[in-house]
């Protein structure tokens, strides 16, 4: 999609939380229920994690190496696979991205000012280019996108975000024992929310919803009903009052409906 796509067409939903809270699940079947595309931008810290490893890189002692990685290898998706595949310059890495070295040194990686620099605009660029998105990570409705239209801060125990993340893992054939898992991801809160750039936060405006004890298939219902309801009342604010169905601007389900030309892949 061109820079000069009609922004009224346009709309972004993100979803951020801490680690393990099923963040990127949700998002890409609420993409899919919607008719919008995905974006996992964890999946971008992971890939470049992985990049500067396989380049023999210690993102835990070469802070300027992962950056250097950052600016030369270009961070793409395949839109056309679904979820779409993470590509590092050229090469596809999502096979990588939940492997235990890239899981280790993702926190790092994240931490870095100059990174993120790099990964938001890189981020941005995608809204720009996909005006229609479902977006997950840590700092999507605080920093990246501010003005989404819907805004969502998903939140568990770790406990429970310790037990998913095993069971993620044992199904991709992966051993994984509970209490290192537990102490990953409580370390990676800490990491996340003491950060100076880019700090996980839940947006001021963003609804927040605790997962703890919701199936999979009830937050997504949920998150699909609020968003509908949100995309209604904007287009009646659109419409000045005249409701969902007015005559100038349809309803919410046309809003959602609406095809998005010149997309880029």
């Amino acid at each position: 999609m061109s820079e000069s796509a009609n922004p009224e067409k346009a709309l972004i939903i993100t979803l951020d939380g801490p680690a393990g809270s099923g963040k990127s699940t949700v998002a890409r079947l609420l993409a899919k229920r919607l008719g919008l595309e995905f974006l996992d931008t964890g999946a971008m810290y992971r890939g470049l994690a992985a990049a500067a490893i396989d380049a023999g890189i210690d993102p835990g002692e070469d802070e300027a190496g992962v950056v250097n990685v950052a600016i030369t290898y270009p961070i793409r998706f395949d839109w056309t696979a679904d979820p779409p595949r993470l590509k590092v310059g050229g090469r596809d890495l999502t096979h990588r991205l939940r492997d235990p070295d890239t899981t280790g040194h993702v926190s790092h990686v994240a931490s870095m000012p100059e990174v993120r620099r790099v990964l938001v605009e890189a981020q941005r660029r995608i809204g720009r280019e996909h005006q229609r998105l479902v977006t997950e990570g840590r700092d999507q409705g605080s920093v990246v996108f501010p003005q989404a239209q819907a805004k969502f801060y998903m939140d568990a125990s770790a406990d429970v975000r310790a037990k998913r993340r095993v069971e993620q893992l044992e199904a991709a054939g992966r051993v994984a024992k509970h209490s290192v898992v537990l102490a990953q991801i409580i370390d990676r809160d800490h990491r996340d929310t003491t950060r100076e750039d880019g700090p996980l936060i839940c947006p001021e405006d963003a609804e927040r919803l605790d997962t703890s004890g919701m199936s999979l298939e009830a937050v997504v219902d949920h998150l699909e009903a609020r968003v509908r309801e949100r995309v209604g009342q904007q287009q009646a604010e659109r419409d000045g009052g005249a409701g969902v169905d007015g005559a100038s601007g349809g309803t919410a389900e046309d809003v959602l409906k609406s095809e998005v030309t010149e997309r880029s892949v």
